[in-house]
């Protein structure tokens, strides 16, 4: 890959893949202006587009947290809302922000990024737009692990998180089993996950029927995904796990954005393929476990964010900074939704992007379908 001077372009040749390894894109043109340290030491390629959309998703985001954090049953001017959040306001208002309003937001926040960055990590990783966790089962293997500890160990918020994450890695393992010498890749990883989701939905299904009525009811309820009654341990159990996987991840996307091209490629410019693939895939997993253990099952997100935010910024990488600008937008706009077209029933957020996802994922097969028979 030839090096772009700054404020210029350069293009990038894709060799084909070995056997068994990832099909590589067509061949593409990268753009963008690059900064350099003045040693030379860390360069960062900038693009216009990319920039200009991840500012319009981030002011997007900043008016669904104004309108969330303002309107509701009780009504708050955005001066009640600051005071509030630097401690000099009335009780009352304390009360609905600090207590019932920010919690839910930051995690839906917090979930929203997560799920999104995961989807753009697995997209990226298997070269297909199915690949997300909640399509090939990391998202059902984590809430297997959460009914685990929520039904036959009761613990608490940090156990449930840990349970989720043992679950979400292992389906991971499993997959990567089942996978063995054939690759992360295409059909065959779609219906493999396809099957293992199925396989753990049935045993969720059983954990629900061990339980207590009143337990079940909870379990039930947790896997329908939702953010009503979260409160600050949810919002910072999986702010903690933003805070350090998402570095993590931006760390490895220029090694992703290499893997995209093909192992041959990738090894050629000096990416050990096998390390990457399998810091990514952890990275991946943990974050979309935790998100799954703070709200529950949350479809739609991780499978549409990666792919609209790449569209809109007609990024050739992973974008994962926009992906996660985009997931933390259609996750607090749908809670949002939920909350005051609906009210006053409390509808889950899962409802939503749940019915949403399903018509996105039949638009994106029938879609597939017809670029496979081009």
């Amino acid at each position: 890959m030839s090096a772009a001077p700054e404020g210029g372009t350069s293009v990038t040749h894709a060799s084909p893949p070995a056997g068994g390894a990832p099909a590589a894109r067509p061949p593409r043109i990268v753009s963008g202006r690059v900064l350099r340290s003045p040693r030379g030491h860390l360069s960062l390629r900038v693009q216009g587009r990319t920039m200009a959309v991840t500012t319009i998703l981030l002011a997007l985001l900043l008016t669904v947290m104004t309108i969330s954090l303002t309107t509701g049953d009780f009504e708050l001017s955005v001066g009640d809302v600051v005071k509030a959040l630097l401690g000099t306001g009335d009780g009352a208002s304390d009360f609905i922000v600090n207590t019932l309003r920010m919690p839910r937001l930051l995690t839906a926040l917090c979930v929203g990024a997560a799920l999104a960055v995961s989807g753009a990590i697995l997209q990226s990783l298997t070269a297909n737009p199915l690949g997300s966790p909640d399509i090939i089962g990391f998202t059902n293997g984590s809430a297997t692990g959460a009914l685990v500890v929520i039904v036959t160990l009761h613990g608490s918020m940090t156990e449930i998180a840990i349970g989720a994450l043992i679950g979400g890695l292992g389906t991971a393992a499993v997959m990567y089993l089942l996978l063995l010498g054939s690759g992360m890749q295409g059909f065959r990883l779609v219906v493999i996950g396809i099957g293992v989701s199925s396989l753990l939905l049935a045993l969720n299904s059983y954990l629900i029927t061990r339980a207590s009525w009143q337990e079940a009811l909870e379990a039930q309820a947790w896997l329908i995904g939702s953010l009503g009654n979260r409160g600050w341990e949810h919002a910072t159990a999986v702010g903690l796990a933003v805070v350090v996987l998402l570095p993590l991840a931006l760390l490895f996307a220029r090694r992703l954005s290499m893997v995209e091209m093909g192992d041959d490629t990738a090894t050629a410019l000096g990416v050990n393929v096998g390390a990457s693939r399998t810091a990514l895939l952890v990275i991946s997993v943990a974050l979309a476990a935790f998100a799954t253990a703070v709200t529950g099952p949350i479809w739609f997100v991780a499978l549409a964010a990666p792919q609209l935010a790449r569209k809109l910024t007609r990024s050739s990488g992973p974008a994962l900074v926009p992906s996660a600008a985009m997931g933390a937008v259609l996750l607090t706009a749908s809670d949002l939704a939920m909350q005051r077209i609906f009210s006053p029933a409390l509808l889950p957020v899962g409802t939503a992007t749940g019915t949403i996802g399903g018509l996105y994922l039949i638009w994106l097969l029938v879609t597939e379908s017809r670029k496979s028979r081009a």
